[in-house]
């Protein structure tokens, strides 16, 4: 019998040790009163990029520049533990601008993408840099009203836009998408997405539509973008990819009873390649493969496999 597949642990971008304070979000006046909090502290995101310094967020005072934006700053929530000169329940806000500053060489201090370092960050910091480039795009593309086109108020402390024509309250919303590990005696099915760089592959991916369950979306997203016909799928974990609202689930899969590995049929219009891997193929010094970044939770469970852990 073979042993079952076991889910992996937090992914990169998953783990988080920040309380998001909820209850405190409809209070009037809660991000103005939080700016004059003398504990609280801002973190800046800046065209996607966040300030970092030794692989640390950089968390700082509030000066009063900073306290004059409260209609525009998101609260993120508290912290949790005591961390260095930041105590648990330290408020944490979110000030998001068009343009990122310049890296400072003499402090340190880099403006970086999440998608670049989350995997460097602790749990706090992961978490943080997660939801503020969530949040912060939601805010980018939902100024205006959907339903009538006026231009929405900014409410709950930046957890909500309110339409003060239709009175339509919005919320920042999700995308959940599929990405799956296909295996077959000792191989993996990786593809090649038309839009990238000649040499790079990853796991098969796509988007769950309208009244689809996630294990459905498994099974069309792959036969769509291969051929391939899969037995159930087995569930490995979730990440949040806000670049910019997607939630990514997990899924481990192995070929259907009946199916021809090599009878693959790849999206033409999508993917430039879809094959088999071995191992061997993959780790070789002279490989010409380059894998999805690690931030990414494609990168974790092909890594997972690579190791030959996934049934640990």
């Amino acid at each position: 019998m073979i042993p079952p597949v076991r889910p992996l642990g937090d992914f990169p971008l998953s783990r988080s040790a920040l309380d998001r304070d909820q209850l405190s979000r409809s209070a009037d006046g809660f991000v103005a009163a939080a700016l004059t909090d003398p504990r609280s502290r801002i973190v800046r995101l800046g065209a996607g990029r966040m300030r970092v310094r030794q692989n640390a967020l950089v968390l700082e005072q509030v000066s009063e520049a900073d306290a004059a934006e409260a209609g525009s700053a998101v609260y993120l929530g508290r912290t949790v533990d005591d961390d260095g000169d930041i105590d648990a329940g330290t408020p944490i806000l979110l000030l998001a601008s068009a343009e990122a500053g310049d890296d400072d060489e003499r402090t340190g201090v880099q403006w970086l993408s999440p998608r670049d370092m989350a995997h460097l960050l602790s749990d706090r910091d992961a978490g943080i840099a997660s939801e503020a480039a969530a949040v912060a795009a939601w805010h980018r593309s939902s100024r205006f009203c959907s339903n009538c086109g006026t231009e929405t108020v900014v409410r709950n402390a930046g957890w909500m836009r309110a339409c003060p024509n239709c009175g339509v309250d919005h919320f920042p919303r999700t995308d959940p998408a599929v990405i799956v590990r296909i295996v077959h005696d000792d191989r993996i099915l990786l593809g090649s997405s038309a839009l990238w760089p000649e040499g790079r592959y990853s796991l098969l991916a796509g988007f769950v539509e309208a009244g689809e369950s996630i294990e459905a979306a498994v099974l069309r997203e792959v036969e769509e973008e291969s051929g391939m016909r899969l037995a159930s799928p087995t569930y490995l974990g979730s990440q949040p990819w806000p670049f910019p609202r997607s939630l990514m689930l997990g899924y481990h899969a192995e070929l259907a009873p009946d199916q021809d590995p090599d009878a693959i049929s790849r999206d033409e219009e999508e993917l430039d390649d879809v094959r088999w891997f071995s191992r061997e193929e993959l780790l070789a010094s002279d490989s010409r493969v380059t894998l999805p970044g690690p931030t990414s939770i494609a990168r974790a469970i092909i890594d997972d496999w690579l190791r030959g852990d996934e049934r640990q």
